[in-house]
C-alpha cells in the first residue's frame, strides 16, 4: 500500500506519505517533505495499473461501492500487475531451463515448481518487491545466459537492462548483478574455455552491460536526490536520523546493530523465519547436487552454485540489519526470492537424472515437493501478521509454519478461542483484527468488510471457485499433454 501510494502521488496531487502515517512510517526529505523509505521500482510497476484503476473506480457501476477495503483500484491494480508477473515469469522461467538443456517436461514441472512450491506462491497474494525481483533476476540470468551461448547483442542488452531495472526496486540487487556475472564466468570454467575467450567474453560483456548498469544506477541516484538532495546517500541515513530522534536509546549503530551470528543462523535455523521450513525445496537442491553433481552439465552446475552463492550472499548482506528478517513478512522476505531462484530448479533436476539419483533420492524429492506445496498453500490461507501477532502473547520462538496449520484447522472448526489462538495483542488495532480473522481471499475479505453488497461477495465468490476449477483443469489437460508428449519421443 505504501509504495502504491508513492505510485499515486507521481500523477496527482497526494502525498507520498500522509502526515498521520509518521513517525511509524516515512521519512522527511527535500523541503521537509515527507517520502517512503523504498526504491522506485515497484511503483513504475504499479502506475500503469494505479492510473487506469483510479478511472476504473469512478466508473458508474461502483457507484454504490463506498468501501474503502479493498477500494476497486487496490484490486485492480493487485490483480492485473500480480497476473502480469505471473505469467512472465513462468515464460523466463520456461525460456531458460530450456536453455539450460532440460526438456519441455522438465522445464514445465520446473516453472510449476517455481510458481506453486516455493514462497513465490504467497508473495503473489502479498505483494512486497519479491516477485518483481525474481522475475527481473530471472530475466537476467536467462537473456545473458543466451548472449553466451549465441553472441547475440541483443540478448545481452536484454538480460543487463533486467538486472539494472533491479537496481531501482531494491538497490542490494547489485548483488543478483554481480552474481549474474559469476554465472557466466562459471560456465566458461566449466566448459574449459580457453583465456583468450574467456577475455574476449568479458570485453564484450563490460563493453554492453555496463553502460547500462551505469544509467540505471544514475536513475537510482537521481531519484535519491530528488527526494534528499543527496547523490550519495540513501534513504537508510534518514531513517537512522528520524529513528534517533524519536528515540535516543537506539544503539550508535542503528540500523546495523544486530550481532552478525543471529542475522545469519536465524534464516537457517530460526522456526519462525528458516528457510529449510518456509521452502522445503532448497533441501531437495542440496539433495540432488551432492547425489547428482557428476552427472550435470556446465550451466546447470554453474546455476546451482550461484544460487547457493546468492542465498549466501543476502544471508550475510542482511544479517546485520536491525530488522533481518524482513520484520511483518512470511519467512525471511529478504533472503527468500535468492533461496526461491536456488530451489526450483531442484524438480527438472530430479526428473532428467531420475535413473541415475536413484529411487530413493526419488522418493525424497517427491515427498518434499508435496509438502513445499502444501505449505505454500497454507501460507494464503491468512494474513501473514497473524502469528507474528500471536507469538507476542504465546511467546517466542513459535514454530510459524506448526503455528498456521493449527489456525486453519482451528478456524475452520470454529476452536480458535478454544485454542487459545484468539489472543489479545491481535485485537489491538480494530483494522488489523478484521484482517486476521477472516480467510485472506477476496470474497472472505470482501465480506467481512461489509461494504459490497451481498450480491456482489456471492458473484466474486463463484468467479473465485470458478477460478480455481479452471486452475485445475487447466494443470490436469497440462500433465496429461506432457505425458503423451513423453510416450511419442523415441
Amino acid at each position: 500500500m505504501h509504495r502504491l501510494q508513492t505510485a499515486h502521488s507521481f500523477w496527482t496531487s497526494e502525498p507520498a506519505v500522509f502526515p498521520n502515517e509518521y513517525p511509524e512510517f516515512g521519512v522527511h526529505g527535500r523541503g521537509g517533505k515527507l517520502y517512503d523509505w523504498y526504491g522506485i521500482g515497484q511503483p513504475l510497476l504499479m502506475l500503469p495499473a494505479d492510473i487506469v484503476g483510479t478511472y476504473v473506480e469512478k466508473m458508474p457501476i461502483f457507484a454504490d461501492y463506498r468501501g474503502n477495503d479493498p477500494t476497486i483500484r487496490n484490486i485492480f491494480v493487485t490483480y492485473t500487475t500480480n497476473i502480469l508477473l505471473s505469467v512472465l515469469t513462468a515464460l523466463v522461467c520456461f525460456r531458460f531451463l530450456q536453455l539450460l538443456g532440460f526438456t519441455i517436461s522438465e522445464s514445465t514441472a520446473g516453472v510449476l515448481a517455481l510458481l506453486f512450491c516455493t514462497t513465490h506462491l504467497h508473495y503473489t497474494q502479498n505483494m512486497m518487491e519479491n516477485n518483481y525481483i525474481c522475475l527481473l533476476t530471472l530475466t537476467g540470468f536467462c537473456y545473458q545466459y543466451e548472449w553466451l551461448r549465441s553472441g547475440r547483442r541483443k540478448a545481452l542488452l536484454i538480460g543487463s537492462a533486467a538486472f539494472g531495472l533491479n537496481l531501482l526496486t531494491r538497490l542490494t540487487s547489485s548483488l543478483d548483478l554481480l552474481i549474474g556475472g559469476v554465472f557466466l564466468l562459471l560456465v566458461l570454467w566449466f566448459e574449459g574455455a580457453g583465456k583468450k575467450d574467456v577475455w574476449r567474453k568479458f570485453v564484450t560483456y563490460a563493453k554492453s552491460a555496463l553502460p547500462v548498469y551505469i544509467a540505471f544506477f544514475g536513475m537510482d541516484r537521481l531519484y535519491q536526490f530528488h527526494r534528499f538532495g543527496t547523490w550519495t546517500d540513501t534513504y537508510v541515513h534518514y531513517f537512522a536520523l528520524e529513528h534517533r530522534l524519536h528515540d535516543p536509546t537506539l544503539p550508535t549503530k542503528y540500523p546495523w546493530e544486530t550481532p552478525f551470528h543471529v542475522g545469519f543462523l536465524g534464516p537457517l535455523f530460526s522456526p519462525e523465519k528458516s528457510i529449510f521450513l518456509f521452502d522445503p525445496l532448497i533441501v531437495l537442491t542440496i539433495v540432488v547436487a551432492i547425489a547428482g553433481w557428476k552427472y550435470f552439465g556446465p550451466a546447470v552446475k554453474s546455476y546451482v552454485v550461484v544460487g547457493f552463492l546468492l542465498v549466501l550472499g543476502y544471508i550475510c548482506l542482511y544479517a546485520r540489519y536491525t530488522v533481518w528478517s524482513g520484520n511483518f513478512a512470511w519467512g525471511d522476505r529478504y533472503v527468500s526470492t535468492a533461496v526461491e531462484l536456488a530451489a526450483f530448479i531442484s524438480v527438472p533436476i530430479l526428473m532428467k537424472y531420475r535413473t541415475q539419483l536413484g529411487r530413493f533420492v526419488w522418493g525424497v524429492g517427491v515427498g518434499l515437493v508435496a509438502c513445499s506445496l502444501v505449505i505454500q498453500l497454507a501460507s494464503l490461507a491468512f494474513w501473514l501478521p497473524l502469528e507474528i501477532y500471536q507469538g507476542d502473547d504465546l511467546g517466542h520462538p513459535q514454530w510459524v509454519i506448526w503455528l498456521r496449520f493449527k489456525n486453519i484447522v482451528a478456524f475452520a472448526f470454529g476452536k480458535m478461542d478454544a485454542w487459545g489462538l484468539n489472543t489479545d495483542s491481535i485485537t489491538y488495532d480494530a483494522w488489523d483484527y478484521q484482517h486476521l480473522t477472516c480467510w485472506n481471499f477476496l470474497p472472505f475479505v470482501l465480506r467481512r468488510m461489509g461494504a459490497a453488497p451481498r450480491w456482489v461477495v456471492d458473484v466474486t465468490l463463484v468467479a473465485w471457485i470458478g477460478s480455481i476449477a479452471g486452475l485445475t483443469v487447466t494443470l490436469s489437460r497440462l500433465g496429461r499433454m506432457l505425458d503423451n508428449y513423453g510416450r511419442i519421443l523415441p
